[in-house]
């Protein structure tokens, strides 16, 4: 049995399963292997989660042979540690040794390789080096579905990061914006994301006033003030998988166009919600989402793509975006965020964390999505 508080741990043959699926998944795209840097993708393929230097540590996944991890000397007992190590068999380099006279017997010398975006350059230019025939493209190009879709014990810990977003809502709703700066509501909003089981915070947006209308603003030293319009957008890591929630509130009563905004902002993330079902096309989201906005004539003022994927990291791969052909499979997590942005006055966004199921979406925060009066 699991709880939010105690999920079902990940075990060696889950991160076997993962890697298998990855390496096929290259063959399938025409690649020799993939080729995997510290980070999002190496900690959700083996768990291991180094600190990325300029000590090459790299996992070599081929279909048809077992997975190698690439790993420092001084690293190697940490990497034992890591839970899918049992899948995977270590080679160690020492300093003063050359990492890539390492690594290349695993590759293919005229291979086309995936490899991870956030790969430092010098490993890559290395690789390069040492191997002239080989090219590289990034994962995010090259395999987007390699992390996107979810099996149960993932989507159990969105969920509950989903409900530690969804408490911290709740929470913030009952303290003082009048009179306050925007960074002790995002100090609040923290604080509140950690008593609610986050490990990581990632960012607590407080857009207040004017300062709403810029979607990734820093909450500042602004003071709030009755009759403000204020954007809070915060997430962060629970069990290592992301939160990731909007909501705005209004210090006071709202004015008749405020309350207009809003009310156009939250159909139409009702209706991005309600197209999100099993063989639609990420762009449709948006689409849906965007027509509304559009069709009350602010299509102008809504300046970013609809949703993003979330899973290990809170921003990742797919993305509901114009032009994004990729079709909806069960088990994949993104947001549905419009906002309408009116420069110099105020910004409007509501976002939840959707679940694609066999037969529809299923959002993973259930706070209500209308405009909220605060003190």
């Amino acid at each position: 049995m699991s709880s939010p508080n105690q999920p079902v741990p990940f075990t060696a043959d889950d991160y076997r399963a993962r890697m298998a699926r990855a390496a096929e998944s290259a063959a399938e795209a025409g690649l020799a292997g993939v080729l995997v840097a510290p980070g999002p993708d190496l900690v959700h393929l083996t768990g291991y989660r180094p600190v990325n230097t300029e000590r090459l540590t790299l996992l070599v996944l081929r279909a048809g042979e077992d997975p190698v991890l690439v790993v420092p000397t001084l690293e190697a007992p940490d990497a034992e540690q890591a839970v899918g190590s049992p899948a995977l068999t270590l080679r160690d380099w020492t300093d003063g040794k050359d990492p890539y006279a390492v690594a290349a017997p695993l590759l293919d010398a005229d291979g086309r390789f995936g490899i991870s975006d956030n790969a430092w350059a010098m490993h890559l230019l290395g690789l390069q080096q040492f191997l002239p025939g080989t090219s590289y493209v990034s994962l995010t190009e090259a395999l987007p579905m390699l992390r996107a879709v979810k099996d149960a014990a993932e989507l159990e810990r969105l969920a509950a990061a989903g409900a530690a977003a969804d408490a911290t809502y709740e929470e913030i709703l009952k303290v003082r914006f009048s009179g306050r700066k925007e960074t002790d509501v995002a100090a609040d909003l923290a604080a509140l994301l950690k008593q609610f089981g986050h490990s990581q915070v990632d960012f607590t947006v407080v857009g207040s006033g004017p300062n709403g209308a810029n979607p990734h603003h820093e909450a500042g030293d602004r003071t709030i003030e009755h009759g403000d319009m204020v954007v809070l957008d915060f997430g962060g890591l629970k069990h290592g998988y992301g939160s990731d929630t909007s909501r705005t509130v209004h210090v006071g009563e709202p004015t008749a166009e405020e309350q207009r905004v809003h009310d156009i902002v939250r159909e139409a993330q009702e209706a991005g919600c309600r197209a999100v079902r099993p063989g639609t096309a990420c762009q449709e989201i948006d689409r849906a989402a965007r027509a509304v906005i559009t069709e009350f004539g602010y299509g102008e003022r809504f300046i970013h793509r609809t949703g993003h994927g979330i899973g290990v990291t809170t921003h990742e791969p797919p993305y509901m975006i114009e032009g994004e052909e990729q079709l909806l499979v069960p088990g994949m997590c993104f947001s549905v965020e419009p906002g309408i942005y009116l420069p110099g006055r105020f910004g409007v966004r509501i976002e939840d964390i959707v679940t694609v199921t066999d037969d529809g979406g299923q959002r993973l925060n259930a706070t209500a999505r209308e405009l909220a009066v605060v003190e």
